[in-house]
């Protein structure tokens, strides 16, 4: 079914990790991109493995947390897009720290990345995404489901990111948009291993999920016929640790 092929999807997160994934595995489905990321250099990796398939692939260097980086993004992405199909949030921050000594900027820099990065590229995108009976998905985390210690502040940003995408499914279903949120347990990233580290466990790397695997349970999910709509996928690596 090549329901993406000549589709345009936005996606940030896309340097790395998940998002570097999906841009890979849209590519592989011909759809146009548009990736957004922090780091140049690895942006720029992604999209030149991505060029090997795809029609087209633009890049956006923009710190999400920066008011001043996502209204040039979203008025980039307005000018650059002729249409929009697919508006995929995949970037994401944490900080690693017991609730009584975690520091209020440390909360603020998740909350400005994880969830009002999110609100606003989605509440500038959302008329393109109606005009095309668009699908958005947030790639959000198992914790926003089950929080766990030591990381209440990002738990507290994925709950919070959950609840405004059960709100704005409810606001445009009936503009035939869909909404999807994917819950990945511990994905093999550099962000993981970042997070292996700061807890003082080994990193391996084969036992974790891999990011092309929430790549294509998204894709797959993508294409399912519009009579119906997924809009919450759980998924978790097959051998516990």
């Amino acid at each position: 079914m090549a329901v993406l092929s000549q589709r345009t999807a936005v996606i940030t997160g896309a340097s790395s990790g998940i998002g570097a994934a999906i841009a890979l595995c849209f590519a592989r489905e011909g759809a146009k991109l548009h990736l957004v990321g922090r780091n140049a250099v690895n942006l720029e990796a992604v999209a030149q493995g991505a060029r090997k398939n795809s029609p087209k692939v633009l890049t956006y260097q923009a710190d999400l947390s920066a008011d001043e980086d996502l209204e040039k993004l979203a008025a980039a992405l307005k000018r650059d897009c002729d249409t929009l199909d697919v508006l995929i949030h995949s970037a994401g921050i944490i900080a690693i720290g017991a609730f009584e000594t975690a520091s209020a900027a440390d909360f603020d820099r998740q909350y400005r990345t994880n969830v009002r990065a999110p609100y606003l590229l989605t509440q500038a995108l959302l008329p393109m995404l109606r005009a095309h009976h668009g699908s958005i998905v947030f790639i959000n985390s198992s914790v926003g489901l089950t929080a766990r210690p030591n990381i209440s502040q990002y738990c507290a940003t994925k709950h919070a990111l959950k609840a405004l995408a059960d709100s704005i499914r409810a606001e445009i279903n009936s503009d035939d948009v869909r909404v999807l949120s994917i819950y990945p347990g511990r994905t093999a990233s550099p962000q993981q291993a970042a997070i292996h580290e700061a807890e003082g466990k080994s990193y391996r790397p084969e036992l974790l999920m891999q990011p092309a695997d929430v790549a294509q349970i998204l894709v797959d999910a993508l294409k399912v016929n519009r009579t119906a709509e997924v809009t919450d996928i759980s998924i978790r690596p097959m051998r516990k640790t």
